[in-house]
């Protein structure tokens, strides 16, 4: 099956093309198409995994262009990791198909949106194949348009336009980085060829900081497509997406896509000290930053949009700490109990038709689904023990203690208190208590979005047994597969590290249960006593604030200096030759009178200059 693995991203392409002909056709009946040929991709995803466990590594090229000398491929990898991955994509994307059948039912783009959501997957499994960086880097940009076109998808809002636009730029700027450290890898190898640059690296034919200055340079677009600060602020917006498209981003494509780059790369940035400690910085700092703004955000998609910032950091905290398997390792378990709470939230929006945690409540009864299952992906997310986060998000501490960075180790703890205080906060807002503004009709949502829940929720809880200190590290082994470059497939820490982060996520969770289960703590108790802290949460540092009236403004300042240097200088040059031809032209047209005797005249003066310069130029050259 890995020798035919290219076949697995053409069937969301298919799905994509044929409803983008026949789609306004076939209406609802869509649905079925999208969801046959991602189920297709699953299941061939399934056996190309199941293969490679016995089986070594495949990889097929063949030439695509040729300039002189220089020969540029194109073709498909299959390795541990994006065979890992193309069952991860291929089944979250799978169950948010399914899902979208219920929740965008009665939409009268309801083909558009399959078409898209075909396009997306496509991206996303082309990029985890690609066998090297050029390649990549198409489908990197194509997972951006499909990102533009689905937080775009309600077109008519303005909001939803902005959000779509934000995404798209604030990740260029960050693709910048990613395409110059491309151009100059190539510049030092001759190849754009994952294999031959890590030969490359290991041979020394690169000097340290090259090798320090291009893995930056594509950590750069890593940052922008997971949303690390500075360029997270367009991933919170993106929530005015339909929210499976939320789910989609924030679990197995668009953001993963920043952190799969980093893993598949992973050689490289070992090669650089310093570029391994820049990737570990951004991603605690970046975990605790926006696990903050998140203890105090109002609508249900934001508070989990941030939390999937953090959770991104926590990833690149792992990776940056030389902890491959704990980053993949995270990225798997938060793939399935984002993509649980994300569909949640969608049904609770879908049964009470608003995004405002402060207008919810007493729901536990009412959606005796999604409540249970909300729970399930809180627990894990909140790194409770038995639970697929607990185990993952134990392997980055341990990883970032044993790296030696006991600051960045304190800023995740502190990072795992808040995320258990704020989804619990969500979660007993949500669903305990009584109902704050009156709520018609609610009812659970149909099996056709209750149904993925389930398989997610049963995920959410079994997935981190793969690689555990008590049932077997089998994930991390596999991995690895004994390749030291990674590091190992478990890491041991000490005991008191998985105590310490028990320790505070039941702290969180019993905080978050004194102030909005039981409600016997003031809301304000903390951010009362310290003025001002709560309107910076709120406002989330104030950071689109910032970049409002420095970068854009001194953008559209510059654009309107460059717009009156083209208006006067380079319009008044050009008019101003016009003018200048155009008096010639007169000038000319006035010998061009018909009469002979003027005619005769300029013909003499002309021979008798002539003549002239011929005169003196002989003598000159005598």
């Amino acid at each position: 099956m890995m020798e035919n693995a290219w076949i697995i991203p053409l069937f969301p392409l298919l799905s994509f093309l044929f409803l983008l002909l026949f789609g306004r056709r076939l209406k609802e009946a869509s649905a079925y198409i999208g969801i046959m040929l991602t189920l297709c991709a699953f299941l061939f995803s399934l056996l190309v995994l199941f293969e490679r466990f016995t089986a070594p590594s495949f990889k097929a090229e063949a030439e695509w262009l040729k300039i002189g000398d220089l020969g540029l491929t194109a073709g498909f990898e299959v390795n541990q990791l994006n065979a890992l991955m193309l069952v991860i994509v291929s089944l979250v994307s799978l169950l948010i198909h399914t899902y979208s059948k219920g929740y965008m039912r009665g939409d009268e783009r309801f083909p558009v949106f399959y078409a898209y959501l075909g396009l997306f997957t496509f991206a996303m499994l082309g990029l985890v194949i690609s066998p090297n960086l050029l390649q990549t880097y198409i489908f990197w940009e194509l997972v951006g348009l499909g990102s533009f076109l689905l937080i775009g998808f309600y077109y008519y809002k303005e909001e939803a336009k902005k959000a779509a636009k934000k995404a798209f730029i604030m990740t260029r700027i960050g693709d910048v980085g990613l395409l110059i450290g491309m151009i100059l890898l190539f510049w030092q190898v001759g190849s754009f060829e994952y294999g031959e640059i890590f030969q490359a690296v290991n041979e020394g034919a690169i000097s340290t900081n090259m090798i320090t200055l291009t893995a930056i340079l594509i950590f750069v677009g890593a940052v922008g497509k997971s949303g690390q600060f500075p360029l997270h602020t367009w991933l919170p917006d993106a929530m005015e997406g339909p929210t499976p498209v939320s789910a989609l981003i924030h679990a197995a494509t668009m953001v993963a896509a920043g952190v799969y780059l980093v893993a598949a790369l992973f050689p490289l940035f070992t090669a650089s000290k310093t570029a391994l400690l820049t990737i570990a910085i951004v991603g605690a700092f970046t975990a605790i930053f926006a696990a903050s703004i998140g203890l105090v955000q109002k609508d249900i998609k934001r508070v989990l949009a941030y939390s999937t910032v953090s959770q991104l950091g926590y990833m690149m905290l792992a990776l940056g700490s030389a902890g491959y398997v704990a980053g993949v390792f995270h990225l798997m378990t938060h793939a399935f109990f984002k993509a649980l709470l994300f569909l949640a939230a969608g049904s609770v929006i879908h049964a009470v038709s608003t995004q405002d945690i402060e207008k919810m409540g007493g729901l536990w009864k009412k959606l005796k689904l999604t409540g249970p299952l909300f729970l399930i992906g809180t627990l894990a997310i909140s790194g409770v023990p038995l639970f697929s986060g607990f185990f993952s998000k134990d392997e980055i501490l341990v990883a970032a203690w044993e790296a030696g960075h006991p600051v960045l180790f304190i800023l995740a703890v502190i990072a795992a208190f808040f995320t258990a205080f704020y989804m619990f906060r969500l979660f007993f807002m949500v669903f305990t208590g009584e109902a704050r503004s009156e709520m018609k009709n609610v009812h659970e949502s149909p099996s056709s979005m209750t149904g993925p829940m389930l398989i997610l929720g049963i995920l959410a809880i079994v997935a981190g047994y793969v690689n555990t200190p008590w049932f077997g590290s089998f994930l991390g082994d596999w991995l690895v597969d004994g390749n030291e470059a990674l590091g190992h497939g478990h890491m041991e820490g000490p005991a008191w590290i998985m105590l310490l982060a028990t320790g505070v996520s039941l702290l969180g969770i019993f905080l978050a249960w004194l102030i909005y289960g039981k409600k016997i703590i003031a809301r304000d108790w903390i951010t009362g006593k310290i003025p001002g802290v709560y309107g910076i949460l709120y406002n989330k540092y104030f950071i689109d604030e910032l970049y409002e009236y420095t970068v854009i403004y001194a953008t559209k300042v510059f654009s309107l200096f460059l717009r009156y240097i083209e208006l006067f200088l380079v319009e008044g040059i050009v008019k101003g030759v016009a003018v200048f031809v155009h008096k010639l032209g007169k000038i000319g047209s006035k010998i061009q009178n018909g009469q002979v005797q003027v005619y005769g005249t300029i013909a003499f003066v002309g021979l008798a200059v002539i003549m002239a310069v011929f005169v003196l130029a002989g003598g000159y050259f005598r």
